[in-house]
């Protein structure tokens, strides 16, 4: 039964590691239906926030909550975690491996084989169901694992770059299948640095910056805010900045 509109809050989250403070005091939720942008540079926090929300990292102070409860394994509601650092057993093949994840999230066999030789098809990796996962390509390992991630239809996809790597052919493919969960009622909250993909895909966004929010609402207010300019715009705005502190994008620097 639903606690709420909002499927996933995130209050006053703080983190720390050593002395270094990575996370200042983060606030925000996602709501149950949206598709959410989880937007910042790199090591601005977001993949530290994604473990702490999932209890992979116990957080320093403040609350992470799914459907209303701290996240427990064994919790009633079906979510898919796609890592930034992608984890397959690379020396199975890769039917046998999508089955083995798809009895671990209650699917029979035979159901995930079914959906596991669809996906296939759909990706492109039709007659590569006895391959062995070392003998794929990067971007044919993340195909699978992304099938891997939705095959049980959940009710919350946390999407960590998930077409990170891709050409743009691929990328569209892996973001129509996204959307397709988007339309069939999956919660999405989703890392990008496409920011196209944000525009076309998400309701709202939070954008860190120092570990606290920079920006936070709806897509469109957060556009009207900077004057209509796209996302890819506003965000280097925001760390124009930083970016010249650090020297990043300086081409003449060797």
């Amino acid at each position: 039964m639903s606690k709420g509109d909002n499927i996933i809050e995130i209050k006053n989250f703080q983190m720390k590691f050593g002395d270094k403070s990575v996370i200042n005091g983060l606030s925000f939720e996602v709501k149950r239906g949206e598709t959410f942008g989880f937007l910042g540079s790199n090591g601005s926090g977001k993949t530290t926030t994604l473990r702490a929300l999932l209890g992979i990292y116990e957080p320093t102070g403040g609350e992470l909550l799914i459907d209303g409860d701290i996240y427990r394994v064994d919790g009633s509601m079906r979510i898919g975690y796609l890592p930034e650092e992608r984890g397959l057993y690379k020396k199975e093949n890769v039917i046998d491996t999508m089955i083995y994840f798809g009895e671990l999230k209650g699917m029979n066999r035979d159901a995930a084989k079914r959906f596991s030789l669809k996906y296939l098809k759909r990706v492109g990796l039709s007659g590569y169901e006895l391959t062995r996962l070392d003998k794929l390509s990067g971007g044919q390992q993340q195909k699978v694992q992304l099938g891997i991630t939705i095959m049980d239809d959940p009710e919350l996809l946390i999407l960590d770059e998930p077409t990170k790597g891709f050409d743009p052919v691929n990328r569209r493919l892996l973001m129509d299948i996204i959307s397709d969960c988007q339309k069939r009622g999956a919660t999405i909250m989703m890392v990008s640095h496409q920011m196209n993909d944000v525009e076309k895909l998400c309701d709202r966004i939070v954008l860190l910056k120092d570990g606290c929010a920079a920006e936070y609402g709806t897509v469109n207010a957060v556009r009207k805010k900077y004057g209509d300019k796209h996302m890819e715009d506003i965000f280097v705005e925001i760390y124009k900045n930083e970016f010249l502190e650090t020297g990043e994008g300086d081409l003449d620097e060797k």
